[in-house]
């Protein structure tokens, strides 16, 4: 009788002992799961924040060739300075990304340092449930022998079931040692990201140091060459609005061309659908003028729709039309950031590039016209209602009426006209209206 009065007072105990240590581990799973989201969230955030950074970093490296090809002219020009303008807005905003890239790493750091204070707890508690067991277990090796407990059994069934407590006794041993086991091994791999994880932090910090480093110098440079470019203003200032000029009588020309090959595309429909009418009736009655048609507007068969209908899904997100190369020049009129007087009116944007650097169509569609003007060539890529023009060609590898697709190479880039640098003018039409080119390319080449 006494026996069983102790091993029911034994049997409470270990109940309440279970329950306690079944609220512990369900309070350290639930917190184990949140912090795993955590993790996962901040790896894809950091992940996020080194593919800027590498897009960030090779526009820098690309500007920096592009610095070096015109320096070696050994006289400072406007391009120059527009693309030191554009280099320190570059440098801005990596050390930008780069203090997101720390405070990244910050957060981690601590995510993962509480992470393994957690699991050191996890560990108190299993080598508490632990030494509980094996003082239990030590307390009572003399009090009762196991195999007279067995024997000792009213039935074969409560005898299995003694035995069957022995093995779920031992087993449950073994489970706490390899899983104390296992956690002693999780955080030791823990501290070893998080030692990681400070390199990689300092690593950081040092890259943001070297770019300011380099942002002051580009800044002193720019201001030097700014100076020089004052003192002969006048003359620069001449120089920019003859090629404005220029650059209207271009435009004029190549609006004429769309207005043109809008007509006769239109009239070239409506000419389809008469003979058609013409061939269904056949009779007597008088066939209907076919309408007037427009030099504004281009009207749309169904396959046009389509592609004109995917060209605007894509918006945002269409390729560049090079794959290198750095905008020194964008839309819209303002006064010339270097030259006051001198009001510049862009109706697209330009884009500086190395020698012998490829043209891309930046959608699918069709070659509506190759063009020879003032020295270069210019390449119309129809989209349905939509245009992509690319102006300044050196040479051009397809012609009027081909099928092209998007990154088909459409040509190379000349030299800007009365310079040795390279310069692609790149334009988005609908119908006759120039729009903005910087809504429609994707922020990445």
């Amino acid at each position: 009788m006494e026996k069983f009065l102790y091993f029911c007072k034994l049997g409470n105990s270990k109940k309440k002992l279970f329950e306690d240590k079944m609220k512990r581990w369900f309070i350290l799973l639930a917190f184990s799961m949140l912090t795993i989201i955590c993790v996962l969230f901040a790896q894809n955030s950091s992940e996020k924040l080194k593919n800027n950074k590498r897009v960030i970093e090779n526009e820098i490296e690309n500007t920096q060739k592009l610095l070096d090809q015109i320096r070696k002219n050994q006289k400072t020009s406007l391009q120059e300075i527009q693309l030191l303008r554009q280099q320190i807005n570059n440098r801005e905003v990596l050390i930008t990304e780069l203090n997101n890239e720390l405070y990244q790493y910050e957060m981690e750091l601590e995510l993962n340092i509480k992470l393994s204070r957690d699991l050191d707890k996890k560990l108190e508690y299993m080598k508490t449930d632990y030494e509980r067991v094996v003082y239990l277990a030590y307390k009572n090796r003399k009090l009762v022998d196991r195999l007279t407990f067995l024997l000792s059994a009213d039935d074969f069934s409560q005898m299995f079931r003694r035995a069957r407590y022995y093995a779920i006794f031992a087993e449950n041993v073994k489970y706490q040692v390899a899983l104390i086991k296992k956690t002693k091994e999780e955080i030791e791999i823990k501290n070893a990201e998080i030692i990681i994880l400070k390199e990689q932090k300092q690593a950081v910090l040092d890259g943001k140091e070297l770019e300011i480093k380099n942002l002051e110098q580009d800044r002193k440079a720019k201001t030097k060459n700014a100076e020089q470019l004052k003192k002969k203003e006048k003359a620069l200032a001449s120089d920019l609005k003859e090629k404005q000029k220029k650059r209207r009588e271009l435009d004029a020309a190549i609006k004429k061309a769309i207005e043109n090959e809008i007509k006769a595309a239109n009239a070239k429909k409506n000419t389809k659908k008469t003979d058609n009418k013409t061939t269904d009736n056949k009779t007597n009655k008088t066939v209907e003028n076919p309408k007037q048609t427009s030099s504004t507007v281009i009207e749309l068969t169904p396959d046009e729709k389509i592609v004109s209908d995917s060209f605007i899904s894509n918006k945002g997100k269409l390729p560049w039309p090079v794959a290198k190369g750095t905008k020194i020049s964008d839309f819209g009129t303002a006064p010339h950031p270097d030259v006051p007087s001198v009001m510049i009116e862009n109706r697209g944007i330009d884009i500086l590039v190395e020698p012998g650097t490829h043209v891309r169509s930046v959608f699918n569609g069709v070659v509506t016209g190759v063009l020879d003007m003032m020295g270069s060539k210019v390449v119309m890529v129809r989209h349905g209602e939509y245009l992509s023009v690319y102006q300044n060609l050196a040479t051009v590898n397809v012609k009027k009426g081909d099928q092209v697709t998007t990154k088909q190479v459409l040509g190379t880039v000349a030299k800007s006209n009365g310079s040795d640098i390279y310069e692609l003018h790149f334009e988005v039409w609908k119908n006759t209206t120039f729009l903005n080119p910087n809504s429609w390319l994707s922020s990445s080449k």
